[in-house]
Parts: structure tokens; sequence; C-alpha cells
């Protein structure tokens, strides 16, 4: 019976060394962007299958550029794997990472033999495809801060979103009761009224809402005739409306939305705050590990003059 030989531990290292080496050059994670793009244009691409315009000969191409595009996330994520040394788990304490391998798991799934594809399984194997574009936050460290900031600001943007709402309902439940009546298709439930203030929120043509409030939808000018239904003794409520509306801007868009950013900005500054923190250390770290090289280096250099020394020592010892 033969026997399997295993590798020399001193092998293994080497490929540890060279994954970590590997992982970490400037060129392999360039030409990691470079797959992604291209990855991103194939999906483009394949969108024009869907709608039937896209040539029947591009077909095995695309196909041929998907499966090569699928090897090199895998070939990336067992160098990342293997650049861990011998605790290749650490791979998975990153979130990003977890995110890269279940893309490239999903894909690999969908080539085994014997997997059933139907028609929810390709929504999945789709979505991956797609999702592979959004490898560039992996791959780009000041995108990682960016959107690291951007989820560390999901606690206190829910806050102010329940401020948001607050004043949507009310600003809403005012506009029924007000407005109700001469512009139903704006104002004539609550529902209606909310997605209007959303509307308004957001500065999209929210001065044609408040002029029809303030001069009455029976106003020929505003060229919403037949869409309206609005009432034949409708009238506007001049100026007030305008309070109302200018008073939601106000307080909707100029603050309470800028409360949104500022959180976003705060916790940008908090991301790019800690990224720096990680950066000193991971310094420190290296410049630990080159000052054992060096001493390392500086002690063999003296044994090997002792050596020499020795011999010198013992050479003389035997002319004299």
């Amino acid at each position: 019976m033969l026997s399997v030989k295993k590798p020399k531990p001193f092998i293994m290292q080497k490929i540890f060394d060279l994954s970590k080496k590997i992982a970490e050059a400037t060129w392999f994670q360039t030409f990691i962007i470079l797959v992604i793009l291209a990855a991103g244009v194939i999906v483009g691409i394949q969108t024009y299958e869907i709608s039937g315009t896209l040539k029947e000969s591009w077909k095995p191409t695309l196909d041929m550029l998907d499966l090569i595009i699928l090897g090199i996330f895998t070939i990336e994520v067992v160098v990342k794997v293997l650049a861990e040394g011998k605790k290749p788990w650490n791979y998975f304490t990153d979130g990003w990472n977890i995110f890269d391998f279940s893309i490239v798991a999903v894909a690999l799934y969908a080539l085994m033999p014997g997997v059933e594809i139907n028609a929810s399984f390709i929504a999945v194997l789709r979505l991956a495809r797609i999702f592979r574009v959004f490898k560039l936050v992996t791959a780009i460290p000041k995108l990682q801060i960016l959107v690291g900031a951007l989820i560390k600001s999901i606690p206190s943007m829910g806050y102010v979103g329940i401020l948001l709402s607050i004043l949507f309902y009310i600003y809403a439940t005012m506009s029924v009761f007000f407005f109700g009546e001469n512009d139903p298709l704006h104002f004539g439930t609550l529902e209606k009224a909310m997605l209007s203030l959303f509307r308004i929120v957001t500065l999209e043509d929210w001065t044609d809402i408040m002029y029809i409030q303030m001069w009455g939808c029976n106003h020929e000018i505003w060229g919403y005739s037949g869409i309206l239904d609005c009432p034949g003794d409708a009238k506007g409520f001049g100026w007030p409306a305008a309070l109302y509306f200018v008073s939601f801007v106000l307080i909707g868009t100029m603050i309470v939305l800028n409360l949104f950013i500022g959180v976003i900005m705060n916790s940008m500054d908090e991301a790019n705050a800690e990224a720096e923190i990680d950066a000193n250390i991971k310094k420190k770290e290296e410049n630990k590990v080159s000052t054992s090289d060096d001493l390392h280096a500086i002690m063999k250099k003296l044994d090997d003059l002792k050596k020499e020394m020795d011999f010198v020592y013992n050479r003389m010892k035997k002319e004299n």
C-alpha cells in the first residue's frame, strides 16, 4: 500500500508566505478591481438577453467569460485563506470576506452536477452576479470606510427617521383636514398626503402643489384638469397655505434631512479615526517583525564573525 507523504512544514510555510505576499500586493488588488469592472460590464450585457436583443452568437463567449471571472474570484478566496497561514478561519472574521465567499459559493453551487436551476434559484444566481460589482467595496479600502460609516450611522439615523415620521404624520393629518376637499388627488387620504409630503420634502415641483392649495384646484393654469377631480366650488386658502408648505420645507428639508447628513459625517469621522488607528497598529506590528528580522540577521553575522575569529585564533596558535 502506497503511503502519501505529507508536505513538509517549511513548504507549507512558504506557500502561506507567498499567498500573503500576493494578497497584499498592489498589482493583485488592481487586477481584482479590473476583473470586478469586467464582471459588471458582462452583467450589463447579459441584461439584453432578457429583452431578447442579445445576439445568439455572443452567449457562448459571455458564458465563457463568466466562468473565467468566477475562477479568478475563486482563486482570490483561496489565496486570501492561505494568506492567513495556520489559522485559515481568520479569513471569516472579516464581514467583507464573508460577503465575497458567499457570492463565490452560490455561483459554484450552481455549477455542481445534479443541481436543478429553478426560477427562484435563477433569481438568486443573477443577484449574485450583480453583487460581484459590489465587490468593488471590498477591493477599495476607502469605499469600505464609507460603507462602514453608513452602517454605523444606521442607529442614529433611526432616531432622526422617527422624528421625521412624526413630522410627516402631523403635517399629513393637517393637510387632509385643510386641503382634502380642494385637492383629493394629493391630500384626499392620509396615505396620499404622506406621499405628497414625501414629494415636497424632496423639492420635486413642490411649488405646483402649494399653488393649487393657495388659489384652488379649479384654476386652469395648473394643467391638472381631468385628473384632479376638482369640486366645482373648490376655493384656495391663500397665504396660510403658503405658510404651511414653506414651514414644512424649512423644517423637513432644511433641518431634519440635514440631520441625516450630520449623522453620516460624524460616522465618517469616527470611521476614518478607526482606520487610522488600525493602520498605525498594523505599521507597528510590521515594524516589530522587521526589527526582529534585523536582530536575527545581526546575531547571525556576529555568530559568523565569531567563527572566523576562532578560526584565525586557532591558526595563529598552531603557527606559534
